[in-house]
């Protein structure tokens, strides 16, 4: 059931230039509009979107395009971020290179969608912003009801209430069940200490676009890049299924990568799937907060990718056990990961 940010609809800005959106975005939620659980508002671009912001306290979420006259989506973002952080963006833009992706997500964006819009996928991804918009402001309702309650929270949740000289020190978490991916660029390190640091850049992030690419189109997201690794959580149904969908199509593009000089890109992937905690970590004294999950599961998926070779994907027994009916694997015996007392049964996904 679809979580509310009010007793009322839920109201969405739609941010971009394009005429004919505005009359598709009508006729694919007709039916939310007409139940009033919706409502839409429009501008054209960046400059009219604050304008509306500002006189409108209603706006729940924004879905903004990137190339727009006057101010961009990227420039929009920050002035959101700054002055409205319990306002969140989902960027909807043909521009979806690993570049404007990263620039959107340190600017404050919830979620990237790339044109042609997939109006699935926009439906979830709505769905999902409302619901976490209505999180939010419920934590903020409860601290206003009592200042006594101190914690933690969202980033964003956290510039709101600095604003009200509320003072928060606790952490907001939750357990979840979902899968995590950690996808790293074999030998890349080799490679970076023989080529220049602009090739070394341009590569890596030609390698992470694709990378991502295949990620969010199992609807996973980057949890984070560490050096030429990234971790991906997927969560939903069938969530360690997408996990290792998104892992064979980023091996097998990455595998059809043409060799740079004498580097021939491949990926090791370790997988592993369960519960996991959800949650801020990082300092409030300097107010930088990621979102993240940690725990045994997360430890595990990162060891099992220590182990894999290059184009291997490693999964323990416990994931084959749910996904022996669905992917063809290959158990390569036990094996002893690091910082584990346990012996663990290992599996290679083939396809």
């Amino acid at each position: 059931m679809l979580l509310k940010t009010s007793n009322k609809f839920t109201k969405i800005l739609v941010v971009d230039d394009e005429i004919d959106l505005e009359t598709l975005i009508r006729q694919r939620f007709r039916q939310k509009i007409r139940d009033k659980e919706y409502e839409f508002v429009f501008a054209s671009n960046g400059v009219e979107a604050l304008e509306q912001i500002k006189s409108d306290s209603e706006i729940d979420i924004v879905l903004s395009d990137i190339n727009m006259p006057e101010m961009d989506g990227l420039t929009l973002l920050l002035g959101i971020s700054e002055s409205y952080p319990l306002l969140k963006t989902v960027i909807v833009s043909a521009y979806g290179d690993m570049e404007n992706i990263r620039t959107a997500m340190n600017r404050g964006a919830f979620d990237f969608i790339t044109k042609p819009i997939n109006f699935e996928d926009l439906e979830l991804t709505v769905q999902k912003t409302i619901q976490y918009v209505s999180q939010l402001k419920t934590t903020v309702e409860a601290i206003r009801e009592n200042n006594i309650l101190k914690m933690y929270v969202d980033e964003s949740v956290l510039k709101f209430m600095n604003t009200k000289e509320f003072e928060i020190d606790v952490s907001i978490s939750e357990t979840i069940d979902a899968s995590v991916a950690f996808i790293d660029i074999c030998s890349f390190t080799s490679f970076s200490e023989k080529e220049t640091p602009d090739k070394v850049v341009k590569s890596l992030n030609c390698y992470f676009d694709l990378m991502v690419k295949e990620i969010i189109a199992q609807k996973g997201h980057v949890d984070k890049f560490i050096g030429d690794c990234i971790m991906a959580v997927f969560k939903g149904n069938y969530h360690l299924d997408r996990a290792i969908e998104a892992s064979l199509a980023i091996r097998e593009k990455i595998k059809a990568l043409p060799k740079e000089n004498d580097f021939s890109p491949a990926v090791s992937i370790g997988i592993n799937s369960g519960e996991m905690i959800s949650g801020n970590l990082g300092s409030a004294t300097l107010k930088r907060l990621d979102f993240t999950v940690i725990g045994d599961t997360v430890n595990t998926a990162q060891r099992l990718q220590g182990l894999a070779a290059p184009s291997q994907i490693l999964i323990n027994k416990q994931c084959y056990d749910k996904v022996k009916d669905s992917f063809h694997c290959n158990n390569i015996g036990v094996h002893e990961l690091k910082n584990k007392s346990k012996l663990q049964e290992v599996y290679e996904v083939i396809n």
